[in-house]
């Protein structure tokens, strides 16, 4: 078995597979080292997020597949805790759910109308709920809250020593890990010949190669309109004092957003920094994926702009500034692919919630692989023997991809600004879906 890509998705493939049967083969290749891609940069959350909207998947796949869906990533969110354990790596794993605030009056009544929305699909009190404003400061406080949703289903953690730890782990249970191995095309099996993973250093044979990626895919060759990266930056403070985080909370562990439409994260760390992050970098023409996307002044001034508007009381430095691409399918819809007559296999798209949901299409990988003729909660899932959707041919993606963060962008300042629902907003919903 071939493995190309040393990330969560890659690195969770070779340890189900060799957890299944020790006696397997199994070379992980990565261009650089493991986890230099959105596995070690990533915000530190392990939450049962999924990238497409509940009306979609219900419109495509119908309500039990919803269900499904649901009751196998918030099961995940624990599993991935104990497996961390289990392997002996320290993470920092908290699992102390996700609050996601209310600051504004349409933030309110969005977030009440998609907990009520919520009952519909199964989503139980447990699962998620309203918290008024004084219910969530005693969880975390930030400006202008009106309240938030809280769902225990997210963990905090430190995504590198988590990836870094499976890498060690894969090895000791017999996995061969090549770092700075560049891959340039994946071949399928043809005739007698097996499936290959072309190098820039040769050429390697396997029963399946296993497509492993995630961001960096489009540098693949075929693979361009496969996902297009997007790039998510972050920043992280010096550990903040103890007066500090009296006054704000988050002692629990608890994950932190609000309901603007341009996307942002936070956590408190294990070591108490705030560590902080979001979206506004634009996508480049092409597809192209270089290490000098990585950085953006303006988005790093945005970023450290908005945590001082969250917590006014914030006296630290900013430490550390980093970023990366993410991958994300034209229909936002992760996909799973094992094709046992060609021997390729693929996983990711996760739109920025691959933490868990790589595992989960790790488990589904090695099910399919191992025993293809049982059906198991992981394989039976919607995103799973479903091909991704193409993007469109340049300029379009460009347009699309760029037209969209335009569109979140000018909702947020027409919300601050009036305190309605833009038309930008809803335009954006449309495009999305």
């Amino acid at each position: 078995m071939a493995v190309v890509g040393g990330g969560f998705t890659g690195l969770w493939t070779a340890r189900e597979l060799l957890r299944r049967d020790p006696a397997l083969r199994v070379a992980v290749l990565e261009q650089s080292v493991c986890g230099f891609g959105a596995s070690g940069r990533n915000g530190g959350w392990a939450s049962a997020l999924y990238p497409q909207g509940e009306h979609t998947l219900i419109r495509t796949y119908g309500l039990d597949a919803l269900v499904h869906l649901r009751r196998v990533l918030n099961r995940a969110v624990a599993d991935l805790g104990e497996a961390a354990r289990e392997d002996g790596i320290d993470a920092h794993f908290v699992h102390g759910g996700n609050l996601t605030f209310a600051r504004s009056d349409l933030q309110a009544q969005r977030l009440r109308t998609y907990v009520e929305q919520s009952r519909e699909w199964g989503v139980t009190p447990a699962d998620l709920t309203w918290l008024d404003a004084d219910a969530a400061a005693e969880r975390g406080v930030v400006t202008e809250s009106r309240g938030a949703t809280y769902s225990p289903h997210c963990a905090r953690l430190h995504p590198a020593r988590l990836v870094r730890g499976l890498s060690d782990v894969v090895e000791a249970l017999g996995a061969h890990v090549f770092e700075n191995t560049r891959v340039v095309r994946v071949r399928p099996r043809r005739s007698t010949h097996p499936a290959e993973v072309v190098t820039v250093g040769g050429t390697v044979h396997a029963r399946y190669v296993v497509r492993a990626t995630e961001g960096y895919t489009p540098t693949l060759i075929g693979q361009r309109r496969t996902v297009v990266p997007i790039y998510s930056l972050m920043i992280a403070t010096d550990p903040l004092a103890p007066t500090f985080w009296n006054e704000v909370g988050f002692a629990r562990g608890e994950t932190f957003a609000d309901d603007r439409h341009l996307i942002i994260y936070g956590q408190r760390t294990a070591d108490d920094r705030l560590a902080f992050g979001g979206r506004g970098s634009p996508y480049h023409f092409g597809s192209t994926v270089e290490q000098r996307f990585d950085e953006s002044p303006r988005v790093f001034t945005l970023l450290e702009a908005t945590l001082h508007d969250l917590f006014p009381a914030l006296d630290a430095a900013v430490a550390f500034r980093w970023g990366g691409p993410l991958a994300m399918p034209r229909d936002l819809s992760p996909s799973v692919m094992v094709d046992h007559e060609t021997g390729l296999a693929s996983a990711g798209g996760y739109t920025g919630d691959g933490v868990v949901l790589s595992r989960v299409a790790a488990t589904a990988l090695a099910d399919l692989i191992t025993t293809p003729d049982v059906e198991t909660d992981a394989t039976r899932l919607p995103f799973v023997q479903r091909p991704p959707r193409r993007w469109e041919v340049e300029p379009l993606r460009w347009l699309g991809v760029n037209a969209g963060l335009a569109l979140a962008t000018w909702a947020d300042h027409h919300e601050r600004r009036r305190g309605t629902e833009s038309r930008a907003g809803a335009a954006l919903d449309r495009l999305l879906n």
